[in-house]
């Protein structure tokens, strides 16, 4: 099976909406005016446009799994807020915090020494409850009670999901910022904690090929991602694996297996085939085992490099990401925006449509793959 490439009519209609934002953002004084954002009538009523003037008080939650650079992120987020004249407030524990009232106030203060830091200093976590109407209702009576009506989200497609629907629901502004290491969603070239993760897994890999090599092995590395290969596909490429196994392509155990038998005819004495989490093939576990049964050549092994990919301290790349699209968030809120997600693309920031940026996702770059190909001869 070919990668992802087909790209359908919301996909089009999203690039468009990307070309306009950069279109006014060079408009008077570089900033976006509420006159120019009306001009996107093709969108439905409400959907991304939130045209109060009233916001004093913005809260910030991190949901979903951790990313590093989330850190990097809210304190972009509380500094730009404060030079602004906003009032920032924290929520602990994502969704599930803003139910139960987790609210802290932040100052210039909260945020130090924090840019360098991996995790998230506000705590995350998944709410079943936040899904329900009277989990909506209890969320919006914590920020009613502290005036506070917008909100920065910084996680995945499913905080997305829950945002838009929130924003829908009440009278509250909401912007969202891609925080996940599986770089998948759309509307944004690179998402937080991506480039970190991929070096961590490039250091690990390398570790490995050192061992791999020393004992004449082969090893099966796994890595996370579900539903998208870019951490394996770009990792594998910079740490010289034999293969690499993503969910976007179909996995050949035959294919595979030829391709190992030719490098030990060629005298490769170790080799390293990275599996995404996600690959229809079950996994590193199930693809060593399957292999296995079909080639002796080398002893064998798996590694799992797990939760070890979320942690550590964020690159430079980014922290500087973070920060861009901290301020980005709370200059959006400050012109009248809501219901988007704020992105890079082209070295730009954009903003797409929440409902695009949790419903679509970008496509694995089909050249990229296909060197990896020619690189693992």
């Amino acid at each position: 099976m070919t990668i992802r490439s087909k790209i359908n009519k919301e996909i089009l209609f999203a690039k468009k909406i990307h070309v306009f934002f950069e279109k006014i953002s060079t408009l008077g004084s570089g900033k976006k005016s509420l006159p120019a954002l009306r001009i996107c009538s093709k969108l439905p009523a409400n959907s991304f446009i939130y045209m109060s003037t009233s916001i004093q008080k913005i809260a910030i939650l991190t949901s979903g799994g951790e990313a590093p650079g989330m850190n990097a992120c809210i304190r972009a987020l509380v500094r730009t807020g404060i030079y602004y004249g906003f009032e920032m407030w924290g929520v602990t524990r994502g969704y599930d915090g803003l139910i139960k009232g987790d609210f802290k106030k932040m100052d210039l203060r909260s945020v130090s020494n924090i840019i360098n830091r991996g995790g998230t200093i506000l705590k995350t976590a998944r709410s079943e409850e936040f899904r329900t109407e009277g989990g909506m209702e209890k969320a919006y009576q914590q920020l009613q009670e502290r005036g506070i009506n917008a909100m920065v989200v910084v996680g995945g497609d499913g905080s997305f999901k829950g945002a838009y629907h929130f924003s829908n629901k009440y009278d509250v502004a909401v912007i969202g910022l891609p925080g996940t290491i599986d770089n998948d969603l759309y509307g944004t070239d690179y998402t937080i904690g991506y480039d970190t993760a991929t070096n961590t897994v490039v250091d690990a890999i390398d570790k490995i090929r050192d061992t791999a090599d020393a004992h004449n092995r082969l090893f099966f590395i796994e890595v996370m991602g579900r539903d998208a290969g870019y951490i394996a596909l770009n990792a594998g490429i910079a740490a010289g694996c034999e293969d690499i196994l993503i969910p976007e392509t179909k996995t050949s155990i035959d294919d595979l297996v030829v391709s190992l038998k030719k490098g030990r005819a060629n005298r490769k004495t170790s080799g390293l085939v990275i599996v995404a989490e996600g690959d229809e093939e079950g996994g590193a576990y199930e693809v060593a085992r399957k292999v296995k049964e079909q080639f002796d050549g080398y002893e064998m092994k798996v590694t799992i490099l797990g939760h070890i990919q979320r942690g550590g301290s964020p690159s430079c790349f980014d922290r500087v990401l973070a920060s861009r699209l901290g301020v980005a968030a709370i200059e959006g809120l400050k012109d009248g925006m809501s219901k988007v997600m704020a992105g890079i693309i082209n070295n730009k920031v954009v903003y797409t449509p929440l409902t695009q940026a949790a419903k679509l996702h970008s496509d694995m770059d089909d050249d990229l793959y296909r060197i990896s190909k020619i690189l693992s001869i």
